[in-house]
């Protein structure tokens, strides 16, 4: 019984360490930057599957109350063992 209680902290504590979080710059426009931000999220499954169905720019905009050109779009990925949440971020004026 020890042994189980150690493998499973082991594994606990393995998938912890093993999650990591990037945030990567995908698209720059000449359109000014400015206070307005927007968020869209998703959890992705096994890097394929996107429980959000409206994931994407549109959203984003829509969540940051941009109508506007939008000047930055960043993607911030936080990798677990067996799914991602996924966040895209887009600024404007």
């Amino acid at each position: 019984m020890k042994n189980i209680n150690k493998l499973i902290l082991t594994g606990i504590v393995a998938t912890i360490m093993a999650s990591c979080t990037v945030t990567m710059p995908v698209a720059v426009s000449n359109a000014e930057i400015g206070d307005k931000r927007g968020v869209s999220e998703s959890t992705v499954l096994f890097g394929v599957i996107y429980l959000n169905g409206n994931y994407g720019l549109k959203e984003a905009a829509v969540n940051g109350g941009i109508s506007t050109a939008i000047a930055t779009i960043d993607e911030e990925t936080k990798d677990m063992i067996f799914f991602a949440k996924k966040k895209l971020i887009v600024t404007a004026k």
